[in-house]
């Protein structure tokens, strides 16, 4: 039992690291002076969720649900 709580918990740290990455590479949500003109309305933000962006997004969060249960049976397992 301890081996493969180790292996949870080394995995738990990689996914830590990971998301903080992850989340340091994205862009940020705002638009800026780019919204007066128009210009957030370009083809890039119409489809982003097939671009590079939407592909972190998308990692960002199976990263965070990963996170949350790795969590919880790590909390279990350390009390139990």
């Amino acid at each position: 039992m301890s081996t493969l709580k180790t292996i949870v918990m080394i995995a738990y740290i990689l996914i830590c690291v990971a998301i903080v990455i992850v989340v340091l590479m994205q862009e940020g949500k705002n638009s800026g002076l780019g919204a007066l003109s128009g210009a957030s309305d370009s083809y890039w933000s119409k489809n982003k969720g097939r671009s590079s962006e939407g592909i972190k997004v998308k990692l960002t969060a199976v990263l965070a649900a990963l996170f949350i249960v790795l969590s919880i049976v790590l909390c279990t397992t350390w009390l139990g």
